[in-house]
């Protein structure tokens, strides 16, 4: 069984973005970065999966966790390990 793909759109000077890779880093997860200013049709992409217009946006699978502050939470709660499927060490 893998782990769910992790996929995160990003601007590559966004603070937020650079806080939601740190605390996923400490996850040890890499998530699939999407430049939404480099990459042509990213931004309209993300916005047609997210409903949101802000960087960054993360999906975990399916499941659209939101922006580094839903991630932070997420984690706060303790469910973020569950739906990341990581095993404990």
């Amino acid at each position: 069984m893998s782990a769910p793909k992790l996929v995160m759109y990003v601007t590559d000077w966004c603070p937020y973005c650079s806080r939601a890779r740190s605390l996923l880093a400490s996850k040890g997860v890499t998530p699939l970065e999407i430049d939404i200013e480099a990459v042509d049709g990213a931004y309209e992409e993300m916005r047609a999966r997210s409903g949101r217009d802000t960087v960054p946006q993360i999906f975990i699978g399916e499941t659209h966790v939101g922006g580094s502050d839903d991630l932070q939470a997420l984690d706060a709660e303790g469910r973020l390990d569950t739906l990341l499927k990581k095993p404990e060490p």
